[in-house]
């Protein structure tokens, strides 16, 4: 399981505009981080994940935009995997 979600990782940091992504199971581990995203929020991240997905129940679950002035941050899960992905706001 490691190298299919290593490569995932990979590709998805390497994606225009993305400046870091995290992925972390059910409890908050953080079971992998590249670029500028921190481990050390994995937890955060699937709470909000948890708490956005208690506004609707029985819905499917949310995909949640964070955004500042100098960066967004992309938080979905999905079968017990919460995925955070950091972006440079897109320039019109």
């Amino acid at each position: 399981m490691e190298k299919p979600l290593e490569k995932c990782l990979d590709e998805i940091s390497h994606s225009p505009g993305v400046s870091g992504v995290l992925c972390a199971d059910h409890k908050g581990l953080c079971l992998g981080v590249r670029g500028k995203a921190n481990s050390g929020s994995s937890g955060t991240v699937v709470a909000l994940a948890e708490r956005v997905a208690m506004l609707e129940p029985g819905s499917l679950d949310p995909v949640i935009l964070l955004e500042g002035d100098n960066s967004q941050c992309l938080i979905h899960r999905n079968n017990g995997v919460t995925l955070a992905v950091y972006k440079s706001p897109e320039t019109s």
